[in-house]
């Protein structure tokens, strides 16, 4: 099976090798800036490259603040969240159904479930998702543990099991792995046939607004969104692959992909920056249901 998988993959990615809309150079920067931290501990950065401008947010391992997960009872702001939960930097978090308003991710926060997707009945019944279900609630997932006295982050599969001697804390679902491979096969994002791609839910390799988490090998967190620009309302942002080529060049070695297009967003010092724009080169302010939290640590947690 492994092997089966593998080859998929391999023709995977040819294909969009093929196909894929022609990307700068992550090495063409033409402006990197970055941003007087609120806090000492906390890196901003905003890298304006030739198709996209992406905004990082670094949190340093053994920083005072810590990475969580955060939903709410309905869609709303990031401002919201930040003001909610007293929260330093806030990133979009992971997929949910516009239409009925309900998760299509997993979200543990304080080691409790707190969204479930297979209590989505848009997704569980819709005939489109049934040869793909088990890889749906199979996703990758970011997580954040309690292992002694230490906090452990990871990015793994929902099936993965939790490390001996560590207890989850929060984890939310997102998808696909980005790092150190592109998991968009193996988790029901895409699917190939016949060397033909019949199924890519999230126009992988066609550039547009993208949201992802990452770890380097210090045990830092890096949140990247990667902004489309005004004057290129259609063919600015980012693909996946050169998402992950992106992190990669920042020392992220595992990363996972969050909700993308209309929902990639990111608060930081009192600031928003969305990244979808639409076709007259406005910025879209969407509503969301889940986040990832920089909060100030509490007990060392």
């Amino acid at each position: 099976m492994k092997t089966s998988q593998s080859l998929l993959q391999t023709l995977f990615l040819t294909l969009l090798a093929c196909f894929c809309v022609s990307l700068p150079k992550l090495s063409r920067l033409s402006s990197s800036e970055a941003v007087t931290p609120l806090e000492p501990d906390i890196q901003y950065k905003s890298h304006n490259l030739e198709q996209s401008v992406v905004h990082t947010i670094l949190i340093p391992a053994g920083s005072n603040f810590s990475l969580r997960s955060a939903i709410s009872e309905e869609l709303t702001t990031l401002e919201s969240f930040a003001q909610q939960h007293q929260a330093i930097a806030v990133i979009n978090g992971g997929f949910f159904d516009p239409n009925n308003q309900k998760t299509t991710s997993y979200i543990f926060r304080q080691g409790q479930l707190v969204a479930d997707p297979r209590l989505n009945e848009g997704l569980i019944n819709n005939p489109n998702n049934a040869p793909y279900l088990d890889k749906i609630l199979d996703r990758t997932e970011w997580r954040r543990y309690h292992c002694g006295q230490s906090l452990r982050y990871d990015i793994a599969l929902r099936s993965e099991p939790i490390p001996n001697g560590c207890s989850l804390v929060d984890a939310l679902g997102g998808g696909p792995r980005l790092l150190p491979e592109l998991g968009s096969l193996a988790e029901g994002f895409v699917d190939v046939s016949e060397g033909k791609v019949i199924r890519d839910a999230l126009g992988s390799n066609q550039p547009n607004a993208r949201s992802a988490v990452g770890i380097t090998s210090e045990g830092n967190i890096l949140l990247v969104v990667a902004a489309q620009k005004p004057e290129a309302p259609t063919t600015s942002g980012m693909s996946l692959a050169a998402l992950a080529e992106f992190m990669s060049s920042q020392g992220v070695e595992e990363a996972m992909n969050l909700d993308g297009g209309s929902s990639s967003s990111v608060y930081y010092q009192g600031r928003t920056v969305y990244g979808k724009v639409d076709k007259q080169g406005n910025k879209i302010k969407r509503k969301i249901l889940s986040v990832l939290l920089v909060q100030e640590k509490i007990e060392g947690f």
